[in-house]
């Protein structure tokens, strides 16, 4: 059976960071933060090797790689939405928004990976639907129950369900699809990636219900969850726009369970929150204050979990 969770992720370190203005179109949570692009960076690196520490103090196995100056990448940071890696060996590759994030699809960095000892063993490439201005940017779009082999996607102008459909046929994945929204200035539009108010652990789920609007499509959401045993731990729009919903469960050392979330993600829930996600896992959280506000993405975008065999 395959594993929903992983003890290594890969985390992109980075040298340019600043707000993307090409994301910003339709990434509601970034904010203008008054501050120099070079304050920006160095404020990023320095909750991004904080971050870093707070995992490997743990036990997780992270790949750090550092960006290259010369792409002009400021979102590079947020790995998993061009790339994912599979048990089987496969990588998926996804097609971008943002024109300035193709660049942040470096072949040196599988190199770098295969030389940590994971082995490759094909690369099933979506990167062509972008000339059709067609897009699923990774696990940002598809939050993955890689035991139950199912797919959720909220649908919106960075997850196309028609790409959605291709990428659970190549790897046998089940669709659950929806539309989840935020409240923009008294309107309702769709949140960028799903994976901003939801994640999957082994035994629970945490999820904005009142984000889908649509009662059929959040009934079923929570059937699929419950029907595989996820324990259904709901968040409020308000605890999403704190990044709450941006968690991802890892391995530690000795095979502890994590969840792994920003502090301000962590502040933001209630203690019964808390004690229900504690009943699963212990929780990590780090300060990401500069990354969250300019890059409006959180701890979970900033981590791209290898699923890789073991080269031998």
């Amino acid at each position: 059976m395959e594993k929903q969770i992983t003890n290594t992720i890969v985390m992109i370190r980075p040298v340019q960071f600043r707000m993307n203005e090409q994301t910003a179109v339709n990434n509601y949570y970034q904010e203008t933060a008054g501050v120099d692009i070079e304050t920006a960076n160095s404020k990023a690196q320095q909750e991004f090797n904080q971050f870093v520490k707070v995992l490997r103090e743990a036990g997780v196995n992270v790949i750090v790689i550092d960006d290259d100056p010369q792409n002009d990448t400021p979102d590079s940071i947020f790995p998993n939405n061009w790339v994912s890696f599979h048990e089987n060996g496969d990588v998926g590759l996804y097609p971008m928004f943002a024109v300035n994030r193709r660049k942040e699809r470096r072949p040196e960095i599988l190199d770098q990976i295969e030389a940590s000892g994971f082995e490759i063993n094909n690369i099933i490439d979506y990167t062509g639907a972008e000339d059709e201005e067609l897009f699923l940017e990774g696990t940002g779009s598809l939050v993955l129950d890689r035991v139950n082999r199912k797919a959720y996607c909220a649908l919106s102008p960075r997850a196309d369900e028609d790409l959605l459909i291709e990428f659970c046929e190549d790897f046998e994945y089940t669709p659950v699809i929806f539309t989840a929204y935020q409240t923009v200035n008294k309107k309702r539009l769709p949140i960028y990636h799903t994976n901003v108010m939801m994640g999957i652990g082994e035994t629970f789920a945490v999820v904005c219900l009142e984000s889908i609007d649509d009662k059929k499509e959040r009934k079923n959401l929570v059937n699929h969850l419950k029907n595989d045993g996820k324990e259904v731990i709901a968040i409020t729009e308000n605890q999403v726009n704190n990044f709450a919903g941006n968690m991802l469960q890892v391995v530690g050392l000795g095979d502890k369970r994590y969840i792994v979330m920003s502090s301000a993600a962590f502040k933001s829930l209630t203690k019964d929150q808390i004690t229900r996600i504690e009943k699963h896992c212990a929780i990590l959280h780090s300060d990401l204050n500069t990354i969250e506000t300019l890059g409006g993405g959180s701890a979970r975008c900033m981590m791209a979990e290898v699923f890789l065999p073991k080269s031998l």
